[in-house]
This record gives structure tokens, sequence and C-alpha cells, in this order.
């Protein structure tokens, strides 16, 4: 990670924060492994972990097209809301699974893909049964079906003993919400807002992201993150449209995140207690992020309130095209790719965090 112009504060938390690297297993910070820490590492959320399984579904949320995936191997849209790798992909290559974590849907997938783990995360998917109904993707349920099947699979690959041990020993990442506060609470005309107040939405998130984990775990996963809910008010799209003439962050959006997150800490802890011998770990992603969005400097971008993509305020998905949009000269300058989802850059800095944050709890 590389710090830039750090203020008398930052260079506190800087140094706290290296102390703290320099406890950690050299193993853990290492990204190029010469054993893999973990047999596979399994994903279920929205887009920031999808690596194109909406490619497949007859829905607009999709990002396989220029200019997405401009600065990825071979210059090619994937399916990923990204220029480049997204966060499960820095994941697998640093527990040194593999360089790439695949979509399960529309890709072809051998032995050996399969065996080291997947993602089954939809673009536009979320926790309120509602989110995913209004865009036509995966709900998370339908990725839990997609879980059993895949189980299927793998024990025909490997035999039962070999397979039970798999999917008891991999790393699981459960990644979503963002879409259940932007794309479906904020809405103009919401359904939710006549029936729940921040507080009480934010307490439906959370039993609901509380559900998914009980029927995970109660699947054979062991080792599980639950990431929180990133400064969604702060993302370009959501200061255009919810920031006012300023587009600053939009309050309400971030409220009801943190509500959310801190009810999740909660309850992934009861959760563990509830469940000995799993380990369940919350993901503060928020902290971070929001640091980066203040002070994108001291991170090495330059422009964190708007995308890279066209105008940086409201492209995304098939707004964000080859035909009607252009994209900044140099994408590493930016915290956010297009006005939803963080570039590459950013990604890897973030994922880099939190793993030497939070890796040591989940092996």
């Amino acid at each position: 990670m590389m710090f830039f112009c750090v203020p008398r504060a930052a260079a506190a938390a800087l140094f706290i924060f290296l102390h703290h690297c320099l406890l950690l297993p050299v193993s853990v910070l290492s990204v190029n492994q010469t054993a893999a820490l973990v047999p596979a590492v399994i994903v279920f959320g929205d887009s920031i972990v999808d690596p194109g399984n909406n490619n497949v579904m007859r829905t607009i949320v999709k990002s396989n097209f220029p200019p997405y995936g401009k600065d990825f191997i071979g210059h090619s849209p994937t399916g990923r809301f990204c220029n480049g790798k997204i966060p499960t992909d820095f994941i697998a290559s640093t527990v040194g699974v593999k360089e790439l974590l695949p979509a399960y849907l529309g890709t072809t997938l051998g032995p050996e893909d399969l065996l080291t783990g997947v993602s089954f995360a939809s673009s536009g998917s979320g926790f309120d049964p509602l989110t995913p109904t209004l865009t036509s993707v995966l709900s998370l349920p339908d990725q839990l079906e997609l879980f059993k099947e895949y189980k299927k699979k793998v024990r025909g690959i490997a035999g039962k003993k070999r397979a039970n041990s798999i999917i008891s020993a991999s790393l699981y990442v459960v990644c979503a919400g963002s879409d259940d506060i932007a794309n479906n609470y904020f809405l103009p005309a919401s359904l939710r807002q006549h029936s729940y107040d921040f507080s009480s939405y934010a307490k439906f998130l959370v039993h609901k992201a509380s559900g998914f984990v009980e029927d995970l775990v109660n699947l054979g996963a062991r080792s599980v993150a639950v990431v929180g809910i990133p400064p969604i008010g702060c993302v370009p799209s959501q200061r255009t449209l919810g920031g006012g003439i300023m587009r600053s962050c939009a309050s309400g959006h971030n409220q009801v995140a943190q509500l959310y997150n801190s009810g999740l800490k909660e309850e992934m802890q009861r959760l563990k207690t509830k469940h000995q011998g799993t380990k369940l770990v919350y993901v503060d992603i928020y902290t971070i992020l929001l640091n980066m969005i203040l002070h994108p400097n001291a991170y090495g971008f330059e422009v964190s309130a708007k995308g890279c993509c066209g105008t940086g305020d409201l492209e995304v998905s098939v707004l964000c095209n080859g035909l009607t949009t252009v994209t900044c000269a140099d994408a590493s300058k930016y915290v956010f790719w297009d006005s939803f989802h963080p570039t590459e850059r950013a990604y890897e800095i973030l994922v880099d965090w939190v793993l030497k944050t939070y890796l040591p709890y989940l092996l």
C-alpha cells in the first residue's frame, strides 16, 4: 500500500498499522504463496464480487462490454464492474488459490476450477428479497441453491471425503447490502420507506444477512467473512442523486449503512458463540473506504468524488459504454471506476488492508 503527503494524525495511524502488520505471519503478508492457505475461495453477494454471473441473465445490470475491463488481462470485459480485477481476484491470489476467481455461471469450468472455488455473486442483488426482483438478478437464496449444485459437482470430482474437506476448509466471503440501500430503499417512491425507518430497515437487513449466514453454516461453511456495507452515500452516483447541489455524501444512505454495520457486527458475534468452532468474522470496509474518499492523496489518488467513466457523476452499467462515453486517461488516479464501483487500484489497496486485518481470524 502506498501513502503520500500523510498528515501527523494519519502518520500515527500508519505507524500502528505497520506495527500490526509486522506481527502477522509472513504467509499472510505474501501475495505470491508457495502453498495455498485454503483449498478454495467461495463467494456470494453483489457486483462488488461478481466476476460475470449476470452475463447469462436477462437483466440490464451487466458490464460485459467496453470500457469495462479496460485494464484487465487482454483488455477484456468479463462482467466485472471494474476497469480490472475485483476483490475476489485479489483474495484468491493472496491466499494462493489462483489468480482469478471465476463466475459459476456462463463459463467453462474444469475440475480444478471448481475445486479451487467460484463466485455465485450477482450484480444488483441484496439481502432484501425485493432488491434482486427489481433488476431480475440472482437473489441470495438463489445463490445458495447454486452452491448446493456446486457441492454435488465437487463430490463427483473429488469423492465424498475430499469434497467434505474442501467445503469445510474453504474461505467463504459474503458481500451484499449496498444495493438494498442505494437501489431499493432510497429509490424514488420506494416501497420500503413506507414500512421501515432507517433503524428498522437496517435491522431487517441484519436479520436477513444472519439467516443467510446460518444457512451457509448449515451447508458446511466453517470460515466465513461477512463484509459490511461501505459508505454508500459517498459513491459518485449517490452524491449526484442524494447529495444536493454540492454533491456531498448522502447522509441518509451512510446512516443506514452504519446502523446495519453495527448490528451486523453484534450478530456475527452472537452466531460465532452459537456455532462453536466456526469462524464468523465481520469485515469493516466502511472505515477504510471512507478514508480513501475523504483523503485520496494519502493513498496516491487524485479524484474521489467522480468516477473515471464518462462525466463520473452517474455512468454505471449500460450508461458506461464504449459508444457514448469516454474514460479518464489513468484509472489508477481515481478511487472510482464508474459512478458506483471502485477502480482496480482502489480494490487492491482495500483488499490488502482487509486481509492483513482479518485473515488471521479466518484461518
